[in-house]
Order: C-alpha cells, then sequence, then structure tokens
C-alpha cells in the first residue's frame, strides 16, 4: 500500500475507535507532547535530553549545568503547543496574525544571535518575537554555497501569497489534509518569515493543520534529522514528492501509537526505554566515566563546538582591524592552516581523523595606525588541544582552566568567555601601550 493511502487506512481505523475516553486522550496526548518538545527543540541545537525535558514540563526540574535559554526555550514550546490544541477543536483560521502570535508564545521574548551578512561575514541581529525578519537570514550550504531565502522586504508579500494559497487549498472539496500540510510546511520554510524559529514554528503549524483534519501530529525525531534535511532540499530542487513521502510515513508512525493507545495497548516505543536506560547510565557515571577519542566525536565536537568558536572568534576579533594597517585571520588544524574564512571550515573537516590533537583560531593583526604609540603588532589565539580522553582549551598558549570529556560540547558560555578572554587580553595589551607613552 502506497504511504498516503496507507494513512488514510489507518484514520478510518482510528476513527473507528473513537471516542477516546478522557484518561487514554489525555495519556496519548502527553506521549507525543513530550516528544513533540524534545525532538523538535533538539533538532535546533536545544542541549536539555529527553529525560530532562520530561522532568522540566511534568515536575518543574531543571537541569543542572544546562544553559537557562535551553529551559526557556522548552518552555515556550510547550506554552504553544498547549495554545494550538486549545485551538484545534475550536473555529480558529490559520491566518498571519494566529503565526505571529504563535511565534511570540514560542521564543517568549526578544534576544540576540549570532549571523552572517549576505557575504558570508560574522554579525548580530536582534530575533524579535512575532515580528517578520529585518535582515537577511540566508544559510551557508554543506557545499560553502548560500542558500537564499525570501528578502525582509518580500517576505510580507509572500506571506500574503501564502495564506491565500493555503485558503484556496483547504477550502477546496477534495482537500487532502496530509498533502496540504506538507506543502504548507515547505513553502513556509522557502520563505523563512522569522528572524528565528522558523523550523518550529512551522512544525507546530504543520500539525495544527494535520489535527485539524482529526490526525495525529508528526514528530520529526532528531536521530533522523539527516533525512528531514535531505528530503527539504529535494523539494529545493523542485523535487517535493520525497518531502511528503517522508511526512507521511511520519504520520504513519503517529497514527499507530494512537491507534495503539485507543485500544489500550503500550504506547511505549523501544527507544522511550532507551532513551532512559541512557540518562540512567549518564547519570551513575557522571564524571567516572572516560570517553575514547574517536573520529565519529571529534567530528560531532567540530560540528558543535569548535565552528560555533571559530565564528565568535572571528565576529569578535573583526572589531580590532580598524587600529592596525594589515590583519588575517587564520583556522587551524594539527598542520593545515588557512585564511580563507569561512570556506576553509569544510576543508579542515575533511582533514578530521582519530590522530586529529588540535584545533586552532588566530588572528594577526600587524602595525598599529596610531604610530605615534609606536610600531607593534598583536596575535589574538584560541587553542583546543584534543587529547586521549578528553579536550582543553588555551589562550595565547596558556591553560584557560576549561577541560571536557569527548561527550560533552561547549556551551555557548563556554564560547563566550574562551573568545571574551582572548580580546579582552589585546584590548589591555593597546592599553599598556598607551600608558608607556
Amino acid at each position: 500500500m502506497e504511504p498516503l493511502e496507507k494513512a488514510f487506512a489507518l484514520k478510518k481505523e482510528l476513527d473507528s475507535l473513537r471516542p477516546l475516553n478522557r484518561e487514554q486522550e489525555q495519556r496519548i496526548m502527553q506521549k507525543f507532547r513530550l516528544d513533540w518538545n524534545f525532538h523538535s527543540n533538539n533538532l535546533e541545537g536545544n542541549t536539555l535530553t529527553y529525560g530532562e525535558t520530561k522532568a522540566l514540563l511534568l515536575f518543574g526540574i531543571t537541569a543542572q549545568g544546562k544553559p537557562l535559554k535551553d529551559h526557556l526555550e522548552i518552555e515556550g514550546h510547550n506554552e504553544a503547543i498547549e495554545w494550538v490544541i486549545e485551538r484545534v477543536s475550536g473555529e480558529y483560521p490559520l491566518t498571519e496574525s494566529f503565526i505571529r502570535e504563535l511565534h511570540q508564545l514560542l521564543l517568549k521574548e526578544p534576544y540576540w544571535v549570532d549571523a552572517m551578512t549576505p557575504e558570508g561575514a560574522p554579525t548580530k541581529k536582534k530575533v524579535e518575537i512575532g515580528k517578520y525578519k529585518s535582515l537577511p537570514n540566508h544559510v551557508l550550504t554543506v557545499t560553502g554555497e548560500m542558500f537564499y531565502f525570501a528578502s525582509p522586504e518580500e517576505t510580507p508579500a509572500k506571506m500574503d501569497d501564502l495564506m491565500q494559497w493555503y485558503r484556496e487549498k483547504a477550502s477546496a472539496k477534495n482537500v487532502n489534509p496530509i498533502l496540504l500540510a506538507a506543502e504548507f510546511h515547505y513553502r513556509f520554510i522557502r520563505i523563512h518569515p522569522f528572524d528565528d524559529g522558523n523550523g518550529r514554528t512551522v512544525r507546530i503549524l504543520m500539525n495544527f493543520i494535520l489535527m485539524k483534519y482529526g490526525f495525529p501530529p508528526v514528530i520529526i525525531k532528531t536521530q533522523d534529522k539527516s533525512n528531514y534535511l535531505s528530503a527539504l532540499r529535494q523539494a529545493d530542487s523542485g523535487i517535493i514528492e520525497p518531502f511528503i513521502t517522508y511526512i507521511t510515513n511520519n504520520l504513519i508512525h503517529s497514527l499507530e501509537l494512537m491507534i495503539r493507545g485507543a485500544k489500550g495497548e503500550s504506547i511505549e516505543e523501544p527507544d522511550d526505554f532507551d532513551k532512559e536506560l541512557a540518562l540512567l547510565e549518564k547519570r551513575l557515571n557522571q564524571g567516572t566515566q572516560e570517553v575514547e577519542k574517536t573520529a565519529e566525536l571529534i567530528h560531532t565536537l567540530y560540528d558543535n563546538s569548535i565552528v560555533p568558536l571559530f565564528y565568535k572568534f572571528a565576529e569578535e576579533g573583526k572589531k580590532f582591524e580598524k587600529f592596525y594597517v594589515q590583519s588575517k585571520l587564520y583556522i587551524i588544524s594539527n598542520d593545515h592552516t588557512s585564511d580563507n574564512f569561512p570556506s576553509a571550515i569544510l576543508a579542515i573537516k575533511s582533514k578530521i581523523t582519530q590522530d586529529t590533537t588540535k584545533f586552532g583560531v588566530f588572528y594577526g593583526y600587524q602595525a598599529f595606525v596610531h604610530s605615534v604609540y609606536g610600531n607593534f603588532n598583536h596575535n589574538a589565539v584560541v587553542d583546543v588541544m584534543l587529547g586521549p580522553t578528553s579536550y582543553f582549551a588555551l589562550l595565547n598558549g596558556k591553560p584557560a582552566n576549561l577541560e571536557k570529556r569527548y561527550d560533552e560540547q561547549l556551551t555557548e558560555e563556554e564560547i563566550n568567555n574562551l573568545v571574551r578572554s582572548e580580546m579582552k587580553r589585546h584590548k589591555e595589551f593597546i592599553e599598556q601601550k598607551l600608558a608607556k607613552k
């Protein structure tokens, strides 16, 4: 049976079991809500584990050592889900106002994030809640090419077009809710109307559409991220069928789970127990279990910790360029050095092996422009050294009092502190030169 046919057959079976009693429905929706909150946020880089997400939402317990921002993301996402679930049963049309209000609930309050200019230079932008983007939010692809979403100027008109398209499709007599929800997801992502939170927003909107037609929500699991993104990339190339099939197959999974729950059967999935067991093992082994360095772990460290460190260092180091006649940024891995930032990020990644022992970022400044204070140079350096079971940071060759295991990533705060310390050293260096004069 084709995926769409199977989904509608399962929906018919589910409808035959309705109405569910209150306890059954609450138990099933709690399962969906926990999975939805964990996976949708984890896809975007949230560090809370499934167990920590569950503890926060069910018992209000916060996870020690995890950023406050990650807790707020989960809480905001949960509020947005509950708000949408309440509106599924009412006569609430999907409008731009609905979408902006959802975005406000999701992100809770404005904040600043790292970004890139259209030319690929690092910058910062303020994420406004419930408002369309004011700056471009194009992304750099894995091939080093820039992928362009709608510009801020185009966004209002494109969102208006999207809503007109949705109203026309939704009012058709032979509307297919699955095709409607999946295509809406893709069309929204191609616009990327907000400065941040687009993925989380559209996954909620897609599920709002599905639930309006009596389907359960689709949960895109974090371990399936590569397939999700691959299907989206195929749609970018003009082939949307794989994305529709991908969404349908995930909907089939949700339908089967809901049918089991409606029949009073277990709705626990095999990986639920595995996740809880892994969390228990991590707690038992915290601080005592060594993690051997592997190429896979180094790749994960590079993507999630080293590359963000490179971008933060580049952003802050650029602020000193005006004080020197010449300056250049280099990124380093073992014996490989490149000044072609950020394109060299992929080149560095391709050379990672289990024998990689160092990543570094280096800003060389030559000839202070105010010659009255002397003709001097300066080097700003952050290195990450890779040992057998842990990695540690050096600032200008000196230990930075930061050592972590390979299953632990650098937090945003740790990255900011490393860069800030090296930039502060540079500022104090210049001040010393001025004081001498």
